[in-house]
């Protein structure tokens, strides 16, 4: 088993953060080149966006298939074959002539996508000691964060600079580089046990975990939050693109700096909880969200930012929050019950710009914040219910403990 500080921990550890950033950087390279795509090929903003939330939605329905297939299969070979497929799908978009095309690469690419964060961990569960494990996990959420904003500053200073097809070009030249650090670096497994193949478990860990009150409203939580989150990004750059703003897409991908303060966001959910139910902290940071998305109103640049920077905060402290939650509260099957979490979560995402875009039809960006209100109170709701149901179901066990 790997120990924390030896040399196979820090090659592990350092092929996954690579593997996670070069994911996360293809999954959001195109938000900042949508009003590119739109004019482009013609379409509409919520035709331009579904090049962003296709991805989405294959990336997060192909979560649950990947854990299964890595516990008959392996895990490495199965993760490089995913990140070879992220490249060569990559590479294959700077072609594209037509938007059928895009759309196509992007849900093929989506599938591929979800290889790394479907098995990363249970990877590290095999091959690392708890303590080591416990660091490792760590540094690899924060490729995800540095992913997310690589990639739309790559999209968004290249996409300006020489086009849509270009951006996807440097990214596939980035996406080799990451591809060949992870294969050469990342220790082969020496501790995997293979499992035999099973669908009807899946199936039937999915059963349970939805039939749990507790989780399934944990699942709402995460999606419907993320549902509004990271649609916002996608309409704010048709904002900003346009009068009176007026800005690049190159400022535009600057944009998602923001996405800074979710890091201390998700640092800060662990020192309140110390305090306060995570039920209630959902709650809080749900409150937050909507706070942020109030502040964009006023109409400024800098009211527009620090708003985004309100989201980013209270977005990360309800999902972190959340995540942690479903995997306390899981009693059977935690593994599954975490990546049906990450479903709803990525399902949110792909579906969130359709239910914005009539209220961006109707009233641009103010339409967009009151359809996010909308969905957001209902959040607090269910967030308000879960800590009631919570409360209640932590009294009646110390009750029957007692006795």
């Amino acid at each position: 088993m790997i120990d924390t500080g030896s040399w196979a921990f820090w090659r592990g550890t350092l092929a996954l953060v690579i593997g996670s950033f070069m994911v996360f950087a293809n999954v959001y390279v195109t938000q900042p080149l949508l009003p590119m795509i739109a004019h482009e090929f013609s379409i509409s903003e919520l035709q331009a966006a579904s090049s962003f939330t296709i991805t989405t939605l294959t990336l997060g329905l192909s979560l649950l298939f990947y854990g299964p297939l890595s516990d008959a299969l392996g895990r490495k070979n199965i993760m490089i074959m995913a990140l070879l497929g992220v490249t060569l799908t990559t590479f294959s978009l700077g072609f594209v002539t037509q938007y059928s095309e895009l759309l196509l690469l992007r849900a093929l690419q989506g599938f591929f996508l979800a290889g790394l964060p479907a098995i990363a961990v249970a990877y590290l569960g095999d091959e690392y000691r708890p303590q080591a494990m416990a660091v490792a996990v760590g540094l690899y959420i924060s490729g995800n964060t540095i992913g997310g904003i690589g990639g739309r500053l790559i999209g968004g200073f290249v996409g300006e600079w020489q086009g849509p097809s270009a951006a996807f070009f440097v990214m596939s030249v980035f996406s080799m580089v990451c591809f060949f650090l992870f294969w050469v670096l990342l220790p082969n497994s020496e501790n995997f046990h293979a499992k035999r193949f099973r669908p009807a478990t899946l199936f039937t860990n999915v059963k349970l975990h939805i039939s749990n009150p507790i989780l399934l409203m944990c699942y709402l939580i995460g999606g419907f939050n993320f549902f509004i989150f990271i649609n916002q990004y996608s309409y704010i750059t048709f904002v900003l693109e346009a009068e009176p703003y007026s800005l690049s897409a190159s400022y535009v991908s600057l944009l998602f700096l923001t996405y800074l303060t979710g890091t201390i966001g998700s640092a800060f959910s662990g020192k309140l909880a110390v305090y306060y139910s995570q039920p209630k902290i959902m709650a809080l940071g749900t409150l937050i969200l909507m706070l942020g998305s109030a502040i964009t109103l006023y109409g400024s640049l800098t009211s527009i930012i620090i708003g985004l920077l309100i989201n980013c905060f209270g977005f990360f402290l309800c999902h972190s929050t959340a995540s942690s939650f479903v995997s306390k509260n899981a009693h059977q099957a935690k593994a599954s019950a975490s990546s049906l979490y990450l479903v709803f979560y990525y399902l949110g995402a792909s579906v969130g710009g359709f239910y914005l875009d009539p209220f961006w039809q109707a009233g641009g960006w103010i339409g967009v914040v009151l359809g996010s209100w909308l969905i957001l109170s209902g959040v607090f709701v269910v967030a308000l219910i879960l800590s009631q149901y919570h409360r209640k179901q932590s009294t009646d066990s110390l009750t029957a403990n007692a006795v």
